[in-house]
């Protein structure tokens, strides 16, 4: 593990799986690739800062019929300093064609599934089956219980939100697009969302 100064380019590129970032860090040492999950809550730009930097290794994906290899490095965390927009040939530096990291996670491979035997379903009212004591009717769920499964231990949320970036990225991203709709918006030097009302 080694901190070096260095500036960081993101850029957001629309894939399928919807919108992701890629980033570029260019240090002392060297010029590397960026995918790790928490850029996803950057907007598209260049920060400038040190970076913790974990791992440097060698990766490879497949698109387009060709293949791609490419020096990456894993961040442990970052302290930034500032912030500025993309120009338009920074921007066309960092590659569009870039592979979903999403789509890059491997999936262990699991045992072949059986299908489920086929079963009556019964009505929930048969007194075999509904155990609500008479009288009672089902709680209605809150109308905040998707939130509260989305961010979990997070719930409810403050003024300021750190979202946990060790998480799936799919759901990351799910938090990202949720707190936008709220009404936060990330701040990347302090990398914290916060409540704009």
């Amino acid at each position: 593990m080694i901190t070096l100064p260095g500036q960081l380019a993101i850029k957001t590129i629309h894939g399928r799986n919807g919108d992701f970032n890629v980033g570029r860090l260019t240090t002392s040492i060297g010029e590397f690739v960026v995918k790790n999950p928490e850029l996803d809550q950057y907007p598209e730009g260049k920060y400038d800062g040190d970076f913790i930097v974990v791992e440097i290794r060698p990766a490879t994906y497949n698109a387009n019929g060709r293949m791609v290899i490419e020096i990456r490095a894993i961040l442990g965390g970052m302290t930034l300093s500032n912030a500025d927009d993309l120009s338009g040939d920074e921007a066309q530096r960092l590659s569009p064609q870039e592979v979903d990291p999403v789509d890059e996670e491997t999936v262990a491979p699991s045992a072949p599934k059986v299908p489920p035997k086929a079963r009556k379903k019964r009505d929930p009212r048969d007194p075999l089956v509904d155990t609500t004591p008479f009288g009672n009717a089902p709680a209605p769920a809150s109308p905040d219980a998707e939130d509260e499964a989305l961010f979990g231990l997070l719930w409810p949320l403050g003024e300021i939100v750190k979202l946990d970036t060790t998480i799936d990225r799919r759901t990351l991203r799910a938090q990202r697009d949720r707190l936008d709709a709220l009404g936060y918006a990330f701040e990347p030097l302090s990398q914290e969302w916060r409540r704009h009302v």
